[in-house]
């Protein structure tokens, strides 16, 4: 599947977004740089899926957990709260992301350099353990 004009723009808004915000946990929680960062992210993740689609996917029911806690580290970092509200983020996102893991982790193991480093026997098992996979048959 290849992605339209609009998409692409949308990915490289996110990308941007997320170092904004790695950027600003890494220059001492910068409320800015954090804002625009989250700004950027959501932007992009509109674009790369619809504004309407992604709306449907933050007011799910099932999402609503998720949303809630990302909002509201939104605004904690909106008003100068940043420890508090990227920690709030985070947990928001790995609720509203969290299905996904698998998904990319499959596609990065498919990746000639990264996939060789997660195939590591120390590594493996904390991907395998993040992604969610179980190592053992349920019993």
């Amino acid at each position: 599947m290849w992605l339209t004009d609009t998409q692409k723009v949308g990915v490289g808004l996110s990308a941007f977004g997320f170092a904004l915000i790695g950027l600003g946990v890494v220059l001492f929680f910068d409320a800015g740089l954090i804002a625009i960062g989250n700004i950027l992210f959501l932007a992009g993740v509109s674009m790369i899926i619809g504004f309407q689609k992604a709306l449907y996917f933050f007011t799910r029911r099932d999402k609503l957990r998720g949303s809630v806690a990302f909002f509201a580290g939104f605004f904690l970092v909106l008003v100068k709260w940043s420890i508090l509200g990227i920690l709030l983020e985070a947990f928001g996102f790995l609720n509203l992301f969290g299905d996904f893991f698998p998904i990319a982790i499959n596609f990065l193991r498919r990746l000639p350099m990264i996939g060789r480093f997660l195939s590591l026997p120390g590594v493996r098992q904390v991907v395998d353990r993040v992604a969610g996979y179980q190592t053992q048959l349920p019993v």
